[in-house]
């Protein structure tokens, strides 16, 4: 097993986790089986009950772990299935060593950070490294190590010291460090600062490891006499020293470590059995970033939200888009709308932000509601799902998104709820309770358009969710989303809710052509909704985001973007066809001819 170490220094959110993937990617394009190893310093169990304007998104794995939004990065770069063990954090480590001792484990010794915690992180390392994340099953030859925050924080101490007795356990051979730094370039003097770096590398090696590939982030290429002189007192080959600049696109990067030789030099470093020869994956990264550079077609898309103030709060949201987009051959455009600000209450406080609001929105070519919680703007969002139900505007609305649709459809369309004691205007209000107290609000009402689910524990708020890849059925041989995925009977995607619709409701909807297509293995639970006369007004339960892949986009993404580009009825009339030139081209046209057909893969 080879470990390659990816540290950080000057500052936090420098770019470890992209750096991280593409070292895997171009590793994984040589042939090599890949793994990967995000370190979170802070106390936290682990990301379930973080605020996303302070740690952005939570992703959720197959086995319901949530984790740090850095191993979205690892799974879409690598195309890979990892765990919750990948997610190792400082409250894990704690949690695992004070269990042993609680045990007897350590057989009455004094329990120190030096050796029993350092000892349990190159435990934790060297077993979870082991473990296949690909869907042959074979054991990992190479993994990469994320360790998160920036050398010097004293909360990253155990780690590194850890990490500073490993590579002597595991042998030179079997260990690399790679070190990434920021290079300032002021505007005053517009020169390259290295001495941030100095700096840097001088308190790593101080702990005891040394870098052996710097990669410097920087806004512009990297002046040769700058790299020299990073060479000469960082105590490295030029060589070693990788400029890692501003580009258009994160999917450059690995193409970017490509051209300087990073390959070589862990080929050599790590006695790694690679052919130096053309690799088909980087090809096809490179053909797909060229592409994205040359895009003319624009599609537009509103993203109706809580959090937009901070676009890691919807990372894998955005990728999705993204794929999608680059799938059709439009250069995206999203119209961050945060969703209080399209409400009434807006209006008379602030009428310029209300009515820009809704102009991003009616200007855009389709609407996305995505997940999230708490009362705060949901008004707003049903305004928006109005808005695109009433206007014919393609829609998806994504666990929270889906669960409002249903109430905006309940509220505006004045659906008969028969034996129900309450006004539609109540069951509205009963779902912004989306807290653990929500089943307790109104005890008396019997029967809410979405209910609290019954394993939920109102008692403790982390791990409590219906969480992880469950498998989705569809009920229905038209539905569009089915065709979208393949024509397939059932699906596996990831969720993460508390609430669910009221299964008693079911036909009260259906009836007048709100379906329900999509549904748990046991039939209680509503999983996808399909309203009839609509270009594409479309609600999933689950989070097709965190399984969606730069070349395999998800399908409900997929679907909103053909849509809001005005292809999705050519697509389905073709099969769920794509032509070459749709695919391949620079442009996307829909008077494309149709000679040729190549299918797209999900």
């Amino acid at each position: 097993m080879k470990y390659i170490l990816v540290t950080g220094g000057v500052i936090s959110g420098i770019g470890k986790g992209i750096i991280a993937s593409s070292v895997g990617l171009i590793l994984k394009s040589c042939g090599l089986h890949v793994t990967a190893i995000k370190i979170d310093p802070y106390i936290n169990i682990d990301a379930g009950t973080f605020s996303p304007y302070e740690h952005g998104e939570v992703f959720v794995l197959d086995d319901g772990g949530e984790v740090d939004l850095d191993l979205g990065n690892y799974e879409r770069f690598l195309d890979i299935r990892l765990t919750r063990d990948n997610n190792l954090t400082t409250g894990k480590i704690y949690q695992s060593v004070i269990n042993k001792e609680r045990r007897g484990d350590y057989l009455g010794k004094t329990v120190q950070v030096v050796p029993h915690i350092t000892d349990a992180i190159q435990e934790w390392v060297v077993k979870q490294a082991k473990i296949s994340v690909d869907d042959d099953g074979v054991e990992p030859q190479v993994c990469v190590i994320e360790l998160g925050g920036t050398v010097g924080d004293i909360e990253s101490m155990p780690f590194i010291e850890a990490f500073r007795q490993f590579q002597f356990k595991v042998k030179r051979d079997n260990f690399c460090n790679i070190h990434v730094s920021l290079v300032p370039q002021p505007s005053a003097t517009g020169e390259q600062k290295t001495k941030p770096t100095q700096n840097s590398v001088r308190e790593l090696r101080g702990l005891g490891l040394s870098p052996d590939l710097i990669m410097c982030r920087c806004a512009t290429p990297l002046e040769n006499a700058v790299k020299e002189k990073i060479s000469m007192f960082c105590h490295v080959e030029p060589t070693q020293v990788i400029c890692v600049a501003d580009v258009s696109s994160i999917y450059r990067v690995p193409l970017l470590l490509e051209e300087q030789g990073v390959v070589g030099y862990i080929c050599q470093r790590l006695d790694l059995p690679i052919e130096m020869r053309a690799r088909k994956m980087l090809t096809k990264w490179k053909e797909m970033s060229d592409r994205s550079d040359r895009l003319l077609e624009h599609v537009s898309i509103a993203l109706v939200g809580k959090y937009t103030k901070f676009s890691d709060s919807y990372a894998s949201v955005i990728k999705a888009l993204e794929h999608s987009a680059l799938a059709i051959n439009h250069k995206l455009e999203i119209k961050f709308i945060d969703s209080a600000d399209l409400e009434p209450n807006t209006l008379q406080e602030e009428p310029v932000k209300y009515h820009e609001a809704w102009q991003k929105l009616c200007s855009a070519d389709g609407v996305l509601v995505p997940g999230g919680f708490g009362v705060r703007g949901t008004e707003g969002k049903i305004q928006a799902i109005s808005w695109a139900r009433k206007k014919k505007k393609p829609f998806l609305g994504v666990c929270l998104g889906m669960q409002l649709a249903v109430c905006e459809f309940a509220r505006n369309l004045n659906v008969q709820l028969s034996n129900l004691r309450m006004e539609l205007k109540y069951v509205f209000l009963f779902f912004f309770i989306t807290d653990a107290n929500s089943t307790e609000f109104h005890p008396e009402s019997k029967h809410p358009v979405v209910i609290d689910m019954p394993e939920h524990n109102p008692g403790q708020m982390g791990g409590t969710m219906r969480l992880g890849k469950r498998r989705t059925i569809f009920k229905s041989n038209t539905s569009i989303l089915r065709k979208l995925y393949g024509d397939a009977e059932y699906v596996d995607e990831r969720h993460r809710h508390r609430f669910e619709v009221n299964p008693e409701l079911k036909h009260h909807f259906e009836e007048r052509g709100f379906h329900f297509v999509g549904q748990d293995v046991e039939g209680e639970r509503m999983e996808v909704i399909e309203l009839d006369d609509h270009a594409y007004f479309v609600g999933v339960q689950y989070h097709p985001e965190f399984t969606s892949r730069p070349i395999k986009p998800s399908p409900p993404y997929f679907g909103l973007l053909l849509a809001a580009a005005g292809k999705l009825q050519s697509y389905l009339q073709k099969g769920c066809r794509l032509s070459p030139r749709d695919t391949y081209s620079d442009r996307s046209d829909s008077s494309s001819p149709d000679s040729e057909i190549a299918e797209l893969k999900f």
